[in-house]
């Protein structure tokens, strides 16, 4: 028999009892929920694995004490695990979701993506949550009846509604309505979470200064409260503290004004999710303030800073030159790519070799492939 789902979940939760399944059927396990069963085969995924050499801002080499994608992806979902418990939600979808969220990023963080999407907008195009849907229903490899994956709808369908995209192969997925709420609550947690966190590796990184951050108003509400409670505290604990008081800060609020929104939204089912007029998970309009002055100073100060700008072209420029050489000569792919070319466009099958690869793989690929040394 089926394991079913807890009777702490919320009547407006995802139980796996109602999920719309899997594209290929499969038995129910003895132990575990459907919902499990996602959240284990994403973590034991390929692309999974890779995330822990792809860039969240600055690439991994840059310092040991960075975050990279999966690092960051762990800390969504552990943000995402708590919201989800404290509002009567389905916890493990709310994780399948919060870990697969970040699959489809290719080397190089948003650089890569630019100089994919652009080598692609004559050829299907490319956009990172798309492009996670495709590994999972296409792209892994680990299961001999069936291609990718094979997670059920609801995980599928979170991709689709995290995407802008308007590619027809998601409007099945968009026409369901509203996005569950284990998915809302990942999408939230998500920028929350890359939002003190970048503040926090760009000051280690020496990009900023914290004279430069006193200038955002929830920074310095918050390094007041941590000085007025720790008057002596280490200046090497101090960062980290007020990052941590930060994440902690805004997910009270979202907790506290997603339980207002259900109450006032009469959120007391599925249906009642899809219908809804808006989005029901969310901070309050003054968190929402403070957390766009954030969110404009990291655009300003940061993603464009001189540094971090020099890495982002580097890597447009190895994808873009590896890109092009594949295209003139496609026997330089692997075997399991070239017998690709049998069935899609060639554009396709090297945007997929491309966007699978690591930041160290892309650079090492690379040099093999550019070097004038001999190597095999």
């Amino acid at each position: 028999m089926a394991p079913t789902a807890t009777s702490m979940l919320a009547a407006y939760a995802y139980s796996p009892n109602i999920s719309l399944g899997r594209e290929h059927p499969e038995p129910d396990h003895h132990f575990r929920t459907v919902f499990e069963r996602d959240r284990d085969r994403v973590v034991h995924s390929t692309a999974f694995r890779r995330l822990v050499n792809k860039t969240q801002v600055f690439p991994s080499p840059t310092n040991d004490h960075h975050r990279t994608r999966i690092t960051h992806t762990l800390e969504v979902a552990q943000i995402s695990r708590v919201v989800a418990r404290q509002l009567g939600l389905e916890e493990d979808l709310t994780e399948s979701v919060a870990l697969a969220h970040d699959l489809g990023h290719p080397p190089f963080g948003h650089a890569g993506e630019d100089e994919l999407r652009e080598l692609m907008k004559d050829h299907g195009g490319f956009e990172h949550n798309l492009h996670a849907l495709r590994i999972v229903t296409a792209l892994e490899y680990r299961y001999p009846g069936f291609p990718g994956l094979n997670l059920t709808w609801e995980v599928r369908e979170a991709f689709a509604h995290h995407s802008k995209s308007s590619d027809k192969s998601i409007i099945n997925y968009m026409s369901v309505g509203q996005p569950f709420l284990e998915a809302q609550v990942a999408d939230e947690v998500d920028s929350l979470a890359y939002n003190a966190h970048d503040i926090e590796d760009a000051l280690t990184a020496g990009l900023i200064s914290e004279a430069d951050v006193m200038d955002i108003r929830i920074w310095r509400q918050t390094y007041n409260d941590i000085i007025r409670q720790f008057p002596s505290i280490p200046v090497g604990t101090r960062v980290p503290t007020i990052v941590r008081k930060l994440i902690d800060s805004q997910v009270k609020d979202l907790i506290i004004q997603s339980r207002e929104n259900i109450k006032q939204e009469r959120i007391d089912s599925i249906e009642a999710v899809r219908k809804c007029s808006r989005l029901v998970v969310g901070m309050s309009a003054q968190m929402r303030e403070l957390r766009l002055e954030l969110e404009h100073f990291l655009h300003r100060q940061v993603y464009k800073h001189t540094r971090v700008q020099r890495m982002a072209q580097k890597g447009r420029r190895i994808i873009r030159r590896l890109f092009q050489e594949f295209l003139a000569c496609p026997l330089l792919l692997p075997t399991r790519y070239r017998e690709k070319l049998e069935i899609l466009p060639p554009h396709r099958v090297i945007c997929d070799y491309l966007a699978g690869m690591t930041d160290r793989f892309a650079k090492l690929e690379y040099v093999r492939i550019f070097n004038a040394d001999d190597q095999v």
